[in-house]
């Protein structure tokens, strides 16, 4: 499943709030922030079970190719069971705050302050999207 939003605009201090639910089989799902499909700041990716990867939350940019990984191993969510994710941004890092409460971040290797892009990608069922 992919749900895409286009000419969004979420700009640095904003929060955006996306609710979802993975199914019960779900082995990972994507939350991606940028300016297109093919520029991507943020790709926030809970991995359940995926090539290696047991609980654990892959973060990465994509500017005319992939960068280098980064590993979050605390892990809040359950397959079948709602979340809660919260983004916010400036033009140097992104802050996530996951279900549990916890706080990461991540850089925003682009250094830009808007973005117009979002998509939820993999076996996720979106429930809402708020900014703020």
């Amino acid at each position: 499943m992919v749900f895409t939003v286009k000419d969004m605009t979420f700009k640095a201090g904003q929060e955006l709030t996306i609710s979802g639910k993975p199914k019960s089989d779900c082995t990972l799902f994507s939350i991606n922030i940028g300016h297109d499909p093919d520029n991507i700041a943020l790709h926030f990716n809970p991995r359940f079970n995926y090539h290696g990867d047991s609980k654990v939350i892959v973060f990465n940019s994509n500017q005319g190719g992939w960068g280098e990984e980064v590993k979050e191993h605390s892990f809040p969510f359950d397959q079948g069971e709602s979340f809660k994710v919260v983004f916010s941004f400036n033009n140097e890092q992104f802050y996530i705050k996951l279900p549990n409460g916890t706080m990461t971040s991540f850089p925003n290797r682009f250094g830009d302050d808007a973005f117009k892009h979002f998509d939820v990608q993999g076996d996720v069922k979106v429930l809402s999207i708020k900014i703020k």
